[in-house]
């Protein structure tokens, strides 16, 4: 498990794209995240492109606390490439014939199992399989930080949820503090340089057609820092005069 994860998603699907369906991994994985007190570094939603595939990958695999969830692709038509780049991309090799994988599509789907669909048991060397509780068709995982399910929600929601469960239940050491700012953003943004760099900000502004407002959001995984920064810029408030409010 890292530490201090970064997680990201990446949602491939043409059909996505061209309109043909929408997209509900996003927001169910998203709500995942945050309730476990976690949070999104990016969200890809691409098409099934395999060049374009291995650069996202890319991207992720720099991150050094990357944690990835991966919808779509791991099937057996010639539009599914997600597991050819996965093992290219995380192993430097071509998918392997995973031993397990195997006798579970056997078992399955018997004689029906070639010539195709046998072909979803090539993954990545050394890949953990990952339990699908609809059909038992396995997604797969790579060092307990690169997960990798099929396309259909009510196969790949379970099949999350019990991931995250099992390796990312919860962020015990992260600490937030949020508040509404009765005032334009741009008046706070003296206070806001003047923030540690080692505390996350964010300002969300609003405007009802009569007044503005900004939500602020710090959070930090040093505790007594985050209350230091939180009451600094309460007080550069008071002191201005602007009026805030607890969430």
């Amino acid at each position: 498990m890292i530490k201090n994860p970064t997680f990201y998603s990446v949602i491939i699907g043409t059909e996505l794209l061209n309109g043909r369906r929408e997209d509900s991994h996003f927001s169910f994985f998203n709500k995942e995240l945050v309730k476990r007190g976690w949070e999104h570094k990016a969200n890809f939603v691409i098409k099934d492109d395999p060049t374009f595939l291995k650069e996202v990958f890319k991207l992720v695999k720099s991150d050094p606390n990357s944690v990835m969830f991966s919808f779509g692709g791991i099937g057996s038509t010639p539009d599914d490439f997600t597991r050819e780049i996965a093992s290219i991309s995380f192993t430097s090799e071509y998918p392997v014939r995973h031993k397990e994988a195997e006798e579970i599509i056997i078992e399955r789907l018997g004689e029906k199992a070639y010539p195709h669909p046998i072909k979803m048991a090539d993954i990545p060397r050394n890949s953990k399989l990952i339990f699908n509780p609809v059909n038992n068709m396995p997604g797969f995982q790579l060092e307990d930080r690169f997960f990798f399910v099929p396309g259909f929600p009510q196969m790949a929601h379970p099949m999350i949820s019990s991931v995250l469960e099992e390796f990312y239940p919860k962020n015990s050491e992260k600490y937030s503090c949020s508040f509404i700012a009765y005032c334009s953003e741009a008046r706070m943004i003296d206070i806001m340089e003047a923030l540690s760099d080692e505390v996350e900000f964010s300002c969300l502004p609003s405007f009802d057609g009569e007044k503005r407002s900004a939500e602020i959001y710090l959070a930090a995984f040093d505790k007594e820092l985050l209350e230091l920064q939180c009451a600094f810029f309460k007080e550069k408030l008071e002191i201005m005069g602007i009026e805030y409010a607890t969430i």
